[in-house]
């Protein structure tokens, strides 16, 4: 039953919402539970996450793009007479040749750069160089730079391969994740799942994998809803049978 639940409410298309506006700007736009990648009109790519939304706008002066919410990752073609703008919030991530990746937080702008060198620029702040092997954390009027292994880079990457990846996340934190792929959420029914740990890949097109292992490796019981939702509760230990029968 679980299965078929799971199987019922994880879907990844290949179609995607395509918008061109008389202003010369495109609209891209994913579902929950699609990934996109867009080839524009220069040569870049463009990945969009789930339930992600961007515009991209071309002029024979600069390349700029506009990302509405969600996450997306970009292959920038090499142009040095168009600089490749990326505008998150109230940061804008300039790049020339280069690869990177940027998630739009609830309260901040999240940064992995994974090729080349990007600028970035927040409110009144000075710009910023980052490199290869490095992130940020953007806010209104601050850039914090991070280095990141490559192990972190993967993690943080693992969506381009429709995969999720967890190295020891709370589990509210891994249905949170999770939850960005499915029509119907992971829920979790009991404060005491909430702190366990989880570690492993997984593919977000089946998140049965991702719950067989939280009951093989944890106190953990599964409850699928007949809304497709998935419910998560703590299996406490039984009584040994002695206890019981004296009882």
């Amino acid at each position: 039953m679980i299965a078929a639940a799971v199987a019922v409410m994880l879907f990844i298309v290949a179609a995607i919402v395509t918008v061109r506006t008389f202003s010369g700007v495109d609209h891209y736009e994913t579902r929950i539970g699609q990934i996109s990648d867009i080839a524009l009109d220069d040569g870049s790519t463009l990945h969009l996450n789930s339930d992600s939304a961007a515009e991209v706008r071309f002029t024979d002066h600069g390349r700029k793009v506009r990302i509405l919410k969600g996450e997306a990752s970009f292959d920038v073609a090499h142009d040095r007479s168009r600089p490749f703008d990326v505008e998150a919030r109230s940061a804008v991530i300039r790049a020339v040749g280069t690869a990177f990746n940027v998630r739009l937080r609830p309260s901040l702008v999240e940064l992995t750069v994974t090729q080349g060198t990007v600028t970035v620029h927040s409110g009144n702040d000075l710009a910023q160089q980052i490199s290869a092997g490095s992130g940020a954390v953007i806010q209104p009027r601050s850039v914090s730079l991070t280095h990141l292994d490559s192990r972190f880079i993967g993690q943080r990457t693992a969506w381009r391969e429709q995969m999720v990846e967890l190295d020891g996340e709370t589990i509210e934190q891994a249905a949170s994740e999770f939850n960005r792929y499915r029509a119907a959420p992971i829920l979790i029914g009991d404060t005491r799942v909430s702190s366990l740990r989880i570690g492993g890949r997984f593919r977000i097109t089946d998140s049965k994998e991702f719950l067989s292992a939280l009951q093989l490796s944890l106190p953990i019981r599964v409850v699928a809803g007949q809304d497709g939702s998935v419910m998560l509760l703590y299996q406490d230990e039984p009584e040994p049978a002695d206890n019981a029968a004296g009882e």
